[in-house]
């Protein structure tokens, strides 16, 4: 067995949907039989034999309604070789939409799994054969690569013990991963969570570590931009091959940790929306957006606070400031793109006094001649924040990558209305 995650995942399915089709059939629908000749030594006799892939394919709708229907899809959703899976089962048209693809495999494996039978009960034997033919075609020549390590700044709800996110990436509790490697929990605070990207591969090529860290840090990279909260990934993972054994891995810099945000039951779909919406979209960023980008991950990154406020302060430069610092334009475009009218004046106010404490950084005066209510850390939060709001709307389409150009328009609109 190459993917336990998998295996359970389409094994909670398969029951929940057994009952939903004995429920079904209860009802009153019918399970359509066709008459098939058997015989031996030119004796020919008959018998009906039931057409289970039918019942189940005009009840799809039922199917894809159930609570696990959905984390089976998103399991299968990209996975390697699910194409071969799919004409191994004689399906003549491969859906090219990896979703599309996803729902027709669940449907065939059901088929196979509830195959000639005229009642749904799961036998143990018969799944377990459904699934290593699915197994068998998804990794066919491949080998299984898991890359694990803790993740720090997020908790999921008591009773939510793992949480797929996107291709390969799942969020899962200590407790899960049966033995963990000795290190691998150091730090971690009880209840904690570690990150597990699970990558086929071709048994001949490199460890994909490089992969692997990649992931973590674009799922770093969305979590960040999710809320303020302080994420960090690693520093030291571990990685094993077709479950065996576990071998230390170098991941990355763990950042500045802070709070830690609580992800609620109903907030499961909306972040792992987000965190795929945002691995999509970080492939095609370019220009300022980038290098801004980049700026907020450095400032993440940071132990010490007031460097995390230049290498804000920076990326706003970037995306507000083209001119240069000496334009003095910072503050007000800030202000007029994350605040409503009756509020810019004070935000634009806040932004200069960001400035200020920047300039005692550089000159290695802050903290003996900084005053400001809320202390320092307040305003440098509230920059990020700024910074936060502003790289997530761009990122997700609901503003115009042009934010400056933007910040004038609307500068002009105020002025023509004064």
């Amino acid at each position: 067995m190459k993917n336990a995650t998998l295996q359970a995942q389409l094994e909670a399915f398969t029951h929940d949907a057994a009952l939903r089709l004995t429920r079904a059939i209860r009802e009153g629908a019918e399970l359509p039989f066709e008459v098939a000749e058997a015989g031996e030594r030119g004796v020919s006799l008959y018998c009906y034999r039931p057409l289970t892939a039918e019942f189940i394919r005009a009840r799809l709708g039922l199917l894809a309604a159930l609570d696990s229907y959905p984390p089976a899809a998103r399991a299968l959703e990209f996975s390697y070789g699910l194409e071969a899976y799919l004409r191994a089962r004689g399906e003549a048209r491969i859906p090219e939409h990896p979703r599309d693809r996803a729902d027709a495999a669940l449907r065939c494996f059901l088929a196979e799994v509830f195959a000639e039978r005229s009642e749904f009960a799961v036998d143990p034997v018969r799944f377990t054969r459904a699934y290593a033919e699915l197994e068998r075609c998804l990794y066919e020549g491949m080998c299984v690569t898991e890359v694990v390590a803790p993740l720090h700044g997020l908790a999921l709800a008591e009773g939510t013990d793992e949480l797929a996110l996107s291709t390969g990436l799942t969020l899962i509790r200590q407790q899960l991963l049966g033995d963990p490697p000795a290190g691998l929990l150091d730090g971690l605070s009880s209840g904690g969570l570690l990150v597990l990207a699970r990558i086929p591969q071709e048994r001949s090529a490199p460890p994909p570590l490089a992969d692997a860290r990649g992931r973590f840090r674009r799922l770093l990279t969305a979590l960040r931009l999710y809320d303020r909260g302080g994420f960090g990934v690693g520093p030291i993972g571990f990685s094993r091959v077709d479950g065996g054994v576990w071998t230390p891995a170098a991941i990355g810099p763990v950042g500045r940790l802070g709070p830690i945000i609580s992800v609620d039951p109903g907030q499961e779909d909306e972040l792992r929306g987000f965190v795929n919406l945002i691995g999509r979209r970080l492939e095609g960023t370019a220009g300022e957006v980038r290098w801004a980008l980049a700026r907020f991950e450095f400032g993440a990154d940071r132990r010490d606070p007031y460097e995390c406020l230049t290498d804000h302060l920076l990326a706003l430069r970037a995306l507000l400031e083209p001119e240069g610092t000496a334009s003095g334009r910072l503050a007000q475009r800030l202000a007029v793109i994350c605040a409503p009218p009756e509020g810019r004046a004070e935000l634009a106010a806040r932004a200069a006094r960001a400035i200020s404490l920047e300039q005692y950084v550089v000159c290695g005066e802050a903290e003996g001649r900084w005053r400001d209510a809320g202390g320092p850390e307040a305003l440098i939060d509230e920059v990020g924040d700024h910074l936060r709001a502003i790289l997530r709307d761009v990122l997700c389409g609901h503003l115009d990558v042009d934010v400056r150009g933007l910040a004038d328009e609307l500068l002009a609109e105020a002025a023509a209305e004064v």
